[in-house]
């Protein structure tokens, strides 16, 4: 993980921009402007993010990109907008729901390429608790954040949910060689 860090004001500045992103979202109003000459360097600089809501502990939707496009507070702003409105899961959030929201910010590492030979090698090279991993297989891909460790701690079945989720048989990870990419995140919530 790079161990530069968000500031607690950088932090600060991107719930706040995160909470009313989705606020004004839910009100069909534009997005919040900011001053982006006026912030700071790690929040100008290219980042990618994944802005996680949930309501009495349970997921109320989740979105980010996997690859730095844009200045992380940028990324951030769309992808809270987009979390509350556009995952597919969830009907969108609405206006009376926003107070009771949580929201968790995931700041990715750049994700590289895990090198395996077999599934026990695979096994070995992961873990829990700390990567994110992405599984590719052709033209399909998926994701889970490092905090979904904390409910599927089992290597094995975490690979299997992530085939799942990639559309995949749960046992695609044993009988094939997929692409894995790991990366890392700095996490925080309000």
């Amino acid at each position: 993980m790079e161990k530069n860090e968000l500031t607690v004001e950088d932090r600060r500045f991107l719930l706040k921009l995160a909470r009313d992103s989705i606020t004004r979202a839910t009100a069909q109003k534009p997005l919040p402007d900011f001053d982006l000459a006026s912030l700071s360097p790690d929040l100008k600089k290219a980042g990618a993010s994944f802005v996680t809501l949930t309501t009495g502990g349970r997921l109320r939707g989740c979105i980010g990109a996997l690859e730095a496009y844009q200045p992380l507070a940028e990324d951030v702003r769309e992808h809270a907008a987009a979390a509350a409105m556009e995952d597919y899961r969830f009907p969108p959030v609405q206006p009376g729901e926003v107070a009771s929201l949580h929201i968790e910010i995931s700041r990715l590492t750049p994700a590289h390429p895990l090198e395996y030979a077999d599934t026990e090698d695979l096994l070995a090279k992961i873990h829990p608790g700390v990567d994110g991993i992405i599984l590719r297989d052709g033209g399909r891909r998926a994701t889970f954040l490092p905090q979904v460790w904390e409910q599927v701690p089992d290597k094995e079945e975490f690979l299997s949910h992530l085939c799942m989720k990639m559309g995949a048989s749960a046992n695609l990870w044993r009988t094939k060689k997929l692409g894995v990419l790991i990366y890392q995140v700095e996490e925080f919530h309000e």
